[in-house]
């Protein structure tokens, strides 16, 4: 009986504390700017109809809406899910909202290592390969995948854990994991 390989990680941003300050920032730029619509608002049905106050409502209500659907993505993680030799990758907004960005067998890849090595280079320099960050800490110790799905070149750089990375070389081809 062979083991089942399953893993799940979930990446955040190590220093958050800026994004934390963006996100309850965001939240005061929803409420203001939806009171100064709401009073420009009030005031064009009572028949205050000059241009000023169109474009002071017209901007603080797109400011409001605008701000409301962004702001969730301030707090953006990334999830790496692993079974049997299958890679699902997915983006969760503010542990709210999930995003799926795709799925990879691991058998189908060309090339697996870590980006700072000279195979890293080769692969990114390719001619029309298409590179895809799915990544929040630039310091972390990032790594790649290089695979052609129908005729594109594309590149996936991600930052897995070490336990990650040993469940990954077990399901690459031979040859496919550079140092």
């Amino acid at each position: 009986m062979t083991k089942d390989h399953f893993r799940e990680e979930a990446v955040s941003k190590q220093k958050n504390t800026i994004n934390r300050i963006l996100y309850y920032f965001s939240w005061l730029v929803i409420v203001v700017a939806g009171i100064v619509a709401m009073m420009t608002f009030s005031m064009l049905t009572r028949g205050q109809l000059d241009v000023y106050t169109i474009i002071l409502f017209l901007a603080s209500a797109g400011i409001a809406v605008y701000t409301f659907l962004i702001h969730d993505r301030i707090l953006t993680e990334y999830e790496y899910t692993f079974t049997n030799g299958a890679l699902d990758f997915a983006e969760v907004y503010n542990n709210k909202k999930r995003k799926s960005l795709g799925s990879l067998n691991v058998k189908n890849v060309e090339c697996f290592g870590k980006v700072n090595s000279d195979k890293f280079q080769r692969c990114l320099n390719t001619p029309g390969v298409k590179r895809m960050n799915w990544f929040l800490n630039r310091e972390a110790e990032l790594y790649f995948f290089y695979f052609t799905k129908g005729s594109d070149r594309k590149m996936i750089i991600f930052e897995p854990s070490e336990d990650l990375v040993k469940d990954i070389r077990e399901y690459l081809p031979h040859g496919a994991y550079q140092e």
